[in-house]
């Protein structure tokens, strides 16, 4: 008699897209496209930084990735339009047997503006999450990014002792590269406790944001209470046109204030707009 023939557990996994579009109509910056399939949405948008600045929510309705999640996610800015794009909450990138994909491109055109600010990103110990940005500018386009990562759970006790976390990110001006970087993390690795790695510290972030600003600035965006208080590790470096800031930090909460406060010194000097934080934020 046969033996029975084993059969493959079925995990199901979400794959979802969600693509955007925006242009500038007279004085607005209004929706040109949008599209999605399965579980991406974007709220209504808003203005509630007037006309110029079209908002928009991304919102992934499960409200975490796990396995075999695929969610592609892409949206263009026309010449002179600004889109502003965050989340309403954490995403969480759950404990899984096989790795979860996110793929972001983003493009933005001569003369236009995007703000990508999404809340931070949770990894769960055990989760597999891999991530893939591309960012185009064209001519003298404007970008402000950041992300946040935190690893584990600290206040629940979980340290990222298993899974892994991995990220690319590229952006180009003009096809030509301007930011190359590659991210890799693994479950109990000595750079999560390492001086010359994480310091022990389970969240990590990184702006990035076109322009140069001047050495009065950038002394003022280092003396941040933030850091003078100890509460996030942090600095910034001036290359040829972009600005980079990283921090670490023991609470997501703080390094998400660290980037804020950062985010209202600089966009005034390099967007030529006043900061005025999403609703979003304070809920």
């Amino acid at each position: 008699m046969n033996a029975p023939v084993a059969t493959p557990l079925f995990t199901p996994s979400w794959h979802a897209e969600l693509e955007l579009g925006y242009g500038r109509f007279g004085a607005s910056t209004r929706p040109t496209l949008r599209r999605h399939l399965g579980p991406l949405r974007v709220q209504k948008h808003l203005y509630g930084d007037g006309p110029q600045v079209c908002q928009h929510i991304i919102v992934h309705p499960p409200g975490g990735i796990a396995g075999g999640d695929r969610l592609h996610i892409s949206a263009a800015v026309g010449t002179d339009a600004w889109a502003q794009l965050t989340s309403p909450g954490a995403a969480k990138w759950y404990r899984a047997n096989g790795p979860a994909y996110q793929q972001l491109k983003l493009k933005v055109a001569a003369g236009a503006t995007l703000e990508w600010l999404p809340q931070e990103s949770i990894v769960y110990a055990g989760a597999q999450a891999e991530l893939s940005t591309r960012i185009d500018l064209e001519g003298d386009a404007r970008l402000c990014y950041w992300d946040i990562i935190a690893l584990g759970r600290p206040a629940s006790g979980e340290r990222f002792d298993n899974g892994h976390f991995q990220a690319h990110l590229d952006i180009y001006r003009d096809d030509q590269l301007l930011w190359h970087e590659r991210q890799r993390i693994v479950g109990n690795d000595g750079l999560l406790d390492s001086a010359i790695g994480l310091a022990g510290q389970p969240v990590f972030a990184t702006l990035l944001i076109s322009g140069e600003i001047d050495a009065e600035l950038l002394e003022r965006c280092r003396a941040l209470p933030a850091v003078t208080s100890g509460q996030v590790r942090g600095d910034l470096s001036q290359l040829p046109g972009l600005l980079v800031a990283r921090c670490l930090a023991g609470e997501a909460l703080h390094a998400r204030a660290w980037l804020i406060e950062l985010w209202r010194l600089l966009r005034p000097e390099l967007l030529g707009r006043d900061a005025v934080p999403p609703r979003i934020w304070s809920t």
